[in-house]
């Protein structure tokens, strides 16, 4: 799953810490969202899914 989040923010030309503020965190966590060490909950995918203006169901593609 953070694969695929970091393959679309950069898309999206968002840095870690753009992506960070739109989901109330930091950038350390979104770094580690994507790194896949730290767990993400139903609310945060959902808030990053809105973040990128994209489906949440995409998230889950590797």
């Amino acid at each position: 799953m953070g694969k695929s989040i970091q393959e679309i923010r950069k898309a999206k030309g968002l840095s870690q810490a753009e992506l960070a503020e739109f989901i109330g965190t930091n950038q350390v966590v979104e770094s580690r969202y994507e790194m896949g060490t730290q767990y993400l909950t139903i609310d945060t995918i959902q808030k990053i899914a809105t973040a990128l203006k994209t489906d949440i169901s995409i998230t889950f593609k590797a």
